[in-house]
């Protein structure tokens, strides 16, 4: 089991953070850091697609890739891009409470049903559709997917810093992850 850390103030940013874009991304969201001015991008920030999220950063600061339950996977090319031609030596993987990638099977009917009303497809094919793809996107416990993305992106790129992030949708406050 992990637990959260709040960032309450810039002494509760972890030492391995501090100093980095990691560490601006908390000072930015959570302590209302005064914004600064970016000609490129410091930090790559993969989070989820879920509309519940803002983040408080200044233009520039960051690229930004917006996928369910902040899976990065499919999404790898975007990834090193950001680090190869846009520089960036730091990953912020945002994930969050009440996230809908959870347990994807209670909202199957909810889902085929959506497709056949609002994009006019048959109910067979949505059915399809969704067991088909739902499994690649199903993450399961929301932190243990973080840290074994993590893990993951930590392994890919040795030479860049990745931090687990989550993100609370009703406080909007961001929290590290650290794992027992």
């Amino acid at each position: 089991m992990a637990k959260l850390i709040e960032v309450n103030s810039k002494q509760d940013i972890l030492p391995e953070y501090r100093n980095t874009a990691i560490s601006l991304l908390l000072e930015y969201h959570n302590l209302n850091k005064t914004f600064c001015n970016y000609n490129q991008a410091q930090i790559l920030i993969g989070m989820c697609m879920d509309n519940r999220k803002n983040l408080w950063i200044p233009e520039n600061f960051a690229f930004v890739i917006r996928s369910g339950g902040a899976n990065l996977f499919f999404h790898e090319f975007q990834v090193s891009y950001a680090i190869g031609v846009g520089g960036v030596r730091s990953i912020a993987l945002i994930g969050h409470n009440n996230c809908e990638m959870v347990k994807l099977d209670d909202r199957k009917a909810d889902f085929i049903s959506g497709m056949v009303r609002n994009a006019g497809w048959k109910e067979e094919n949505a059915q399809s559709h969704f067991e088909n793809l739902s499994p690649f996107f199903e993450i399961g416990n929301t932190v243990e997917f973080l840290l074994s993305e993590v893990d993951r992106l930590r392994k890919r790129y040795p030479k860049v810093k990745v931090a687990p992030l989550f993100f609370d949708v009703d406080s909007g406050k961001m929290s590290q992850i650290v794992p027992d």
